[in-house]
């Protein structure tokens, strides 16, 4: 059965459930689809059989339905028809097909260096992947005593992922700031966020793949209408990029990350243009400089650490964010940001399939406060 068939099949289950529930309010709710455990690095994860437990509605008042549970720090939601993959920032894809769950391992030529922000993050499969089985991966790594991050072509194999071949190494990495987002774009180019590996004046330096959104094309090189001539840099004056999305017109947003302590808060939402410079760490919020693009939304000194990022067919932007626990929906025509879903904890990342919303929870990042089911893959009912 296809997950949009079951979860109309379980909506239905819980307009059942809600009169047991509201005479019951105590009762917890049923167990869903539970990841096969593996050992703890995806370089020993042996093949691991799969589970088929039947899925149920996970809240109270049906508003959404879990996929999947006890995901380990998950990242990326990607799609292969029906099937979900979800990268794990420890170094491995769990693959989610109808009622059976699997983590699956990741073979890199470099281990996966899973510490502060950094690890196994972007996952993207290409586009011709029914065919190729291929799919672009970043990931954290370390080198001679230096934290980096690279940029991967890797192939899936017999229930595991191999690499292929790296496409670009050497990114500047960190602890925190690492970037890690990727997204084709209606160019069928592929684009890459980093972030500034804790050395803001990184950002502005043209020379440096840190503080970036980079573009590429899908076998690594530089395409000639790069706006730096030889360079991978597309955008630069970024702190750290997390979110990539276009609208129906072409235009590419970014959501991102900005400054902590005092001033903290001031996170953004971006129009980007090819060749800009937003202003990190020379400008944020509403301060302007010649020559600096400022955001067209940005929180003030709230703080919501914004990452995912998907669009609608009313070209508003849907964002999960970590320090928020929320998932924000922003309309660029009326600039209004409202609150669409809350109270499961932090949010990793966002997608929309088939008029369903898809959402992963990242409350086992060491940042938050984990429930004994998490992290999970949630599916929201169609909200309009």
């Amino acid at each position: 059965m296809t997950v949009k068939k079951r979860i109309a099949a379980m909506m239905m289950t819980t307009l059942c459930l809600g009169m047991l529930i509201a005479c019951e309010s105590n009762e917890t709710s049923s167990t869903n689809t539970k990841v096969n455990e593996t050992t703890d690095r995806p370089e020993k994860t042996m093949a691991i059989d799969e589970t088929t437990e039947p899925l149920e509605p996970d809240d109270q008042d049906g508003s959404f339905t879990v996929l999947a549970k006890e995901l380990r720090v998950p990242w990326v939601i990607a799609f292969d028809e029906d099937i979900v993959y979800i990268s794990e920032r420890e170094g491995n894809v769990v693959k989610v097909d109808g009622d059976s769950t699997t983590r699956q391992a990741v073979h890199l030529l470099k281990s996966v260096h899973d510490r502060g922000e950094g690890g196994f993050l972007g996952f993207l499969l290409a586009p011709d992947f029914a065919k190729s089985r291929e799919a672009y991966a970043y990931h954290t790594y370390e080198e001679n005593g230096r934290v980096m991050n690279r940029v991967v072509l890797i192939k899936h194999n017999a229930g595991q992922w191999d690499e292929v071949r790296a496409l670009l190494e050497g990114i500047p990495g960190a602890a925190n700031h690492d970037g890690g987002r990727m997204a084709i774009g209606p160019d069928k180019l592929l684009y890459v966020t980093t972030g500034d590996a804790q050395q803001p004046e990184l950002a502005q330096d043209r020379n440096s793949l840190a503080g970036k959104i980079l573009r590429m094309t899908l076998d690594g090189n530089v395409p000639e209408d790069n706006p730096f001539p030889g360079s991978y840099v597309y955008t630069y004056g970024h702190r750290n990029p997390q979110g990539l999305v276009w609208n129906s017109e072409g235009i590419l947003f970014n959501t991102e990350h900005g400054p902590s302590g005092d001033p903290g808060g001031h996170d953004e939402i971006n129009k980007i243009v090819a060749g800009g410079n937003y202003g990190w760490p020379t400008i944020f919020g509403d301060a302007a400089q010649k020559g600096m693009i400022t955001p067209i939304y940005h929180t003030g000194k709230e703080a919501i650490a914004p990452s995912g990022a998907t669009i609608d067919e009313n070209n508003r932007l849907w964002i999960a964010t970590l320090v928020g626990e929320v998932l924000y929906r922003y309309d660029p025509a009326s600039k209004n940001m409202s609150i669409i879903f809350e109270g499961e904890g932090r949010l990793r990342d966002v997608k929309i399939k088939d008029g369903l919303i898809y959402v992963i929870t990242n409350n086992t990042d060491g940042r938050g406060m984990p429930s004994p089911s998490d992290d999970r893959l949630l599916v929201l009912k169609q909200i309009k």
